[in-house]
């Protein structure tokens, strides 16, 4: 039982990574929360910034390059990055062991979010560039790019 009735839902799977949310702010409109699960040399969301949200990535095992407006950094557990609404940032684990970091968003994006590009993602073969980018648009994400 949860006080804000924003409960956990099952893991869902985008490509090789996992994502378990604990708290899906959209019950709420407010902060939501979930573990992060990056097999090594798995594929990573491109770089992108967020409309609507502000990013803390918070490593709880393993190491997870993450890149903040072209900071980057390799985080161990404990340690953090922050990342404001509109900056670009991309994570990925280019090490030898499964990093796990614990995600808030706020205000949230939720699950469905996740689901909906799970669904690109493990349809087989590429995934197609043009659903994806629609996909994020609608929840306020912007790919950031090309360098």
């Amino acid at each position: 039982m949860t006080l804000s009735g924003a409960a956990a839902c099952e893991p869902i799977n985008v490509g090789q990574l996992r994502i378990q949310y604990l708290i899906d702010g959209t019950a709420t409109g407010g902060m939501g929360v979930f573990e992060l699960t990056v097999p090594p040399e798995s594929q990573a969301p491109p770089p992108h910034s967020h409309t609507r949200n502000e990013e803390c990535v918070y490593v709880l095992e393993g190491t997870l390059r993450y890149s903040v407006d072209g900071i980057v950094r390799d985080l161990t557990p404990g340690e953090w990055m922050f990342t404001a609404r509109g900056s670009v940032h991309h994570f990925s684990n280019p090490h030898k062991g499964t990093a796990r970091a614990l995600i808030v968003l706020t205000p949230d994006i939720g699950a469905q979010y996740f689901r909906d590009v799970g669904a690109i993602v493990n349809a087989g073969g590429p995934p197609d560039r043009e659903k994806l980018v629609d996909v994020m648009s609608r929840y306020g994400l912007v790919p950031a790019p090309p360098r």
